[in-house]
């Protein structure tokens, strides 16, 4: 009787005399409460009691024991229940207990960070910036009860911080890996894994892609026979091969290049898409596989849903919005998406989102997307997307800390209120230089809005934004808030590190809109002003271990060589500067088309949008007249190499002098030293330069000769090829 007195007597301290609507689950000495494991607790659901323990300790300072058999202790029970789905989370009192509880291991663990968060106040903004708040005695409240369910079960954000730390992931509730469950090798665009183009394409060439008449390997022929048996096998070799996994993509290369055969052709004409015949393809697999999910792409030539086939109950249809507008949200902007992603979940309920979220052609540009990311999520959510991939830029990008933190808690709940979520981020991640950056945000996003005309694209430049949001006055704004931002917090090395690794965007827009007149720009100070932001661009990249420039391995080191290279070259004396220029071949689309592109002053960089001009399945050859008659030593012009977008290096330059511009003589031929091959350096820039020459002239012809069309190997076999050029240097 004596030891139910005591006992009394103890709930009663822990419950409260003063208020007994809270509950305090410790004193100032000792917990009030024990955290208790289930049987047989997974390693997710030992992890969630020593994460609990952990931050119960550094918020009140008072260790948290786990249960030692004394059953007349209240504890904190954490483990997964039966009653529960296997993505919900639930937390609250029952009886004197308090339950942490998930679905299963992995939503048990996820149910403690949420506690942690919704509850007790803490903040996981990266891996290396918490804010854990502090208080003596931890109060809940009595009648305390919270569950939910995401609608969205697989929340995958591309970025590093996440990948590298699954830590991290955990608290932001997101994967730890692209494709979870999936068959390593087999993720995504498969075809010519199953088929390798040097195995297959030589002696059949048949089990291609029939284009223009002839067989290339750059698709699968989807209705020959030999060809779904293949990939069978390799399928099935593969699933015997990972058998823990739960997910093989059978999905086409990343081109759309496909099968034109009279038999695939019928297939697209009857269902009114070339996903018929993926389609058809697939569920063949499927069938095959019943135990086994069949991953397939809804993407470019395929992202039409078709009219009559329907998808297996195991093939799953990953639609992707690469085509997308990010200057609006997709519903504004991107309304042949909105309705393609309708039509396919009229036909099946296996839909999954790869949504695009950065600029892939240059990470570190300003990129105003944030204001898209909800409204996206929302439309994915609303029409029961369960599985989204968010492909950020994995590698460090504008505001990169920020946008993965954002795009966790979007998947996690899609209608929270954003801007409360960016204010709160700002002001703990940057401190007193958080409302200029905020200034910053909302004048960057505001200026992109005026602007309804522009096309935010995931593979543009920060040059197509020199005459909107990015132009002259705007970029001293931003420059100048970011002056402010640092100034802030002057004295605090590492907040002030976060606001250069924020500035590096602002940095590189403004280097790269130098590079529109260095011949003058240089004039003026010596370069001094672009050679101390190049100093700080090298200094923050460097000491963030940002080495990425683009996704096409163009890093930061040869970035900043190319640009020491390109004031070097604007530094010295150029004979053709600004001289007029005849073009005898034509060129298209990029820089207007303009013949002065070759002698205006402007540098050309990793991207072919700026100061580049291009000519597509034919040579270029320009006369260039220096006014009077000169005497020319070296004769040089750089030329780019991008080969995911069919630009490749000249196979020769050749330079040729004439007095009178009509009747020339050859002086130098110069061979491509990359010839290119399949493992050619995707992003590269070369120089034809021709020295010692040592002779008399007015006038110089320049000839490049293109390969004209892509090599048989190539995703693009068959299409013209493209070669730009920048600046010809004459001195």
């Amino acid at each position: 009787m004596k030891n139910h007195i005591y006992f009394f007597l103890f709930i009663i301290s822990i419950y409260g005399c003063k208020d007994n609507s809270t509950i305090s689950l410790n004193n100032n000495q000792n917990a009030n409460f024990v955290i208790a494991l289930l049987e047989n607790a997974d390693e997710y659901e030992t992890l969630a009691a020593e994460e609990l323990k952990k931050y119960f300790t550094q918020i009140s300072g008072v260790d948290f024991s786990f249960e030692k058999n004394n059953e007349d202790t209240p504890k904190i029970i954490i483990g997964k229940s039966k009653n529960l789905d296997a993505h919900t989370i639930h937390y609250g009192f029952k009886n004197t207990d308090f339950l942490i509880q998930g679905g299963n291991g992995k939503s048990t663990l996820y149910a403690v960070y949420e506690f942690l968060e919704r509850e007790l106040g803490c903040k996981f903004y990266s891996p290396k910036v918490e804010i854990i708040p502090t208080q003596k005695i931890i109060n809940l409240p009595e009648n305390l009860s919270y569950t939910y369910t995401p609608d969205i079960h697989t929340r995958t954000v591309h970025s590093r911080l996440f990948y590298e730390d699954s830590t991290f992931a955990n608290k932001r509730k997101v994967t730890n890996e692209a494709f979870p469950t999936y068959v390593p090798i087999a993720k995504v665009h498969t075809f010519h894994r199953f088929m390798p183009e040097e195995k297959f394409y030589k002696s059949h060439p048949e089990y291609y892609a029939l284009r223009n008449g002839k067989r290339i390997p750059t698709q699968l022929c989807l209705t020959n026979e030999t060809v779904y048996q293949i990939v069978k096998d390799s399928v099935q070799q593969q699933l015997l091969r990972y058998p823990n996994a739960e997910v093989i993509s059978v999905s086409q290369d990343d081109n759309t290049q496909y099968c034109q055969c009279d038999q695939c052709e019928a297939i697209h004409k009857k269902e009114d898409s070339a996903a018929g015949s993926m389609i058809y393809f697939v569920n063949r697999i499927a069938k095959a596989f019943p135990e086994k999910q069949i991953s397939t792409l809804a993407y470019q030539y395929t992202r039409k849903a078709p009219k009559e086939i329907k998808p297996e109950p195991n093939v799953l249809i990953t639609l992707c919005s690469i085509e997308c507008d990010r200057s609006a949200s997709i519903e504004k902007k991107c309304e042949d998406f909105k309705n393609d992603l309708i039509s396919w979940g009229a036909i099946t309920d296996n839909i999954r989102i790869w949504d695009y979220t950065t600029q892939f052609t240059n990470f570190l540009a300003p990129f105003p997307n944030l204001r898209t990311l909800q409204p996206n999520i929302q439309l994915f959510n609303r029409n029961n997307a369960t599985w989204i991939f968010e492909q950020h830029s994995n590698q460090p990008s504008e505001l990169f800390e920020l946008r993965s933190y954002l795009t966790s808690k979007l998947l996690w709940e899609p209608n929270l209120d954003q801007d409360k979520v960016i204010a709160d981020f700002l002001e703990n991640y940057y401190e007193a230089a958080a409302p200029f950056i905020q200034e910053y945000i909302t004048d960057v996003h505001d200026e992109l809005a005026k602007d309804s005309s522009f096309f935010l694209f995931l593979y543009g430049d920060p040059s197509q934004g020199f005459n909107s949001f990015l132009d002259k006055n705007n970029l001293a704004n931003y420059d100048s808030l970011f002056n402010i931002a640092a100034t802030a917090v002057k004295g605090k090395q590492e907040i002030l590190n976060r606001v250069n690794e924020a500035r590096l965007s602002i940095d590189y827009a403004i280097l790269e809109f130098e590079k529109k007149d260095l011949y003058n720009g240089l004039k003026d100070d010596g370069g001094k002003l672009i050679l101390e932001r190049l100093d700080r661009f090298q200094q923050t990249t460097s000491k963030n271990n940002i080495t990425a420039m683009n996704e096409m391995r163009y890093t930061v080191k040869e970035y900043l060589n190319l640009y020491q290279t390109t004031l070097q070259r604007a530094s010295k004396e150029n004979l053709a500067y600004q001289k007029p220029v005849q073009l005898l071949t034509s060129p298209k689309k990029y820089s207007n088309e303009d013949p002065q592109t070759l002698t205006d002053g402007a540098f050309g960089s990793s991207s072919f949008y700026a100061n580049w001009l291009g000519f597509e399945g034919e040579h270029l050859e320009a006369i260039i007249d220096l006014g009077e008659e000169k005497t020319v030593n070296e004769i040089s012009a750089g030329f780019l190499q991008v080969t995911n977008h069919i630009v490749f290096f000249p196979k020769k330059v050749s330079y040729e002098i004439s007095m009178d511009g009509k009747k020339f003589r050859p002086i130098a031929t110069l061979p491509n030293q990359f010839p290119l091959m399949k493992k050619s350096k995707i992003n590269h820039i070369q120089y034809f330069t021709s020295q010692g020459i040592g002779a008399t002239t007015r006038f110089i012809k320049i000839k490049a000769e293109s390969s004209l069309v892509a090599p048989v190997w190539h995703h693009g076999a068959g299409l013209p090829s493209w070669i730009f050029m920048d600046e010809l240097e004459v001195r």
